[in-house]
């Protein structure tokens, strides 16, 4: 199934989709913009130039919401301030976990911005692990009861989100395991490089369209 809808406008986009008939769950459509602004969608990934579209329910009214410009600062803003976490260190981390992409699911199952496998979800009573603002609180959760546990270490609580708990209590600190090393320092540099720069809301844009059939009013 696939097709190529000329759009005006914005909201054209989910009457197009609902015309199509592609009503379809997280990860089902993808999509490209050609070079005369010609939108064309397919069920299937056929070449480089697509892109994941997501649709998922929200709660709130019925209306139906376009975002082609996914800008995740607020969510990462407003959950840093619920659990007192540096922003930037959270910016940093979704950027090594996932690239900003909401849709990323690693080979062990990690799920979305901030890659939490299934029983960390469930333990932040996560049930949709693909939306951008639930999956960066229940990342941002769980960071902050790992801090907790370390006493405030950063470093011991980016292995343990990496590694496991147990994989730091069993070395009483940071594991010798080269991609934990290697995660602990990319996310610090990134955290101190974001830190020495004013914040770029493009920066933190995903290439994917959502469309919500039922989102939060304001």
């Amino acid at each position: 199934m696939s097709g190529k809808i000329k759009l005006m406008r914005k909201g054209w986009i989910a009457v197009a989709l609902l015309l199509y008939g592609l009503r379809l769950g997280a990860g089902g459509l993808y999509y490209y913009i050609d070079g005369q602004g010609v939108y064309h969608f397919s069920d299937v990934r056929r070449n480089d130039k697509f892109n994941k579209m997501i649709i998922w329910p929200d709660q709130g009214n019925a209306s139906v919401k376009v975002d082609l410009t996914i800008n995740f600062d607020d969510y990462i803003r407003q959950a840093c301030n619920t659990y007192n976490i540096d922003e930037n260190l959270i910016r940093a981390m979704i950027k090594v976990e996932s690239n900003y992409d909401p849709t990323a699911l690693s080979k062990k199952g990690a799920q979305g911005l901030m890659q939490l496998m299934p029983q960390t979800a469930d333990s932040m009573r996560l049930i949709d692990p693909w939306h951008p603002r639930d999956n960066i609180f229940a990342g941002v959760a769980y960071f902050r009861a790992l801090l907790d546990k370390y006493n405030g270490s950063e470093k011991l609580a980016l292995a343990a989100y990496n590694a496991g708990p147990s994989a730091v209590e069993k070395y009483n600190g940071i594991p010798p395991y080269a991609e934990t090393r290697n995660y602990v320092k990319k996310v610090q540099e990134l955290q101190d490089r974001y830190a020495g720069k004013t914040p770029d809301p493009r920066r933190y844009r995903s290439h994917v369209i959502i469309i919500s059939e039922r989102t939060v009013k304001k």
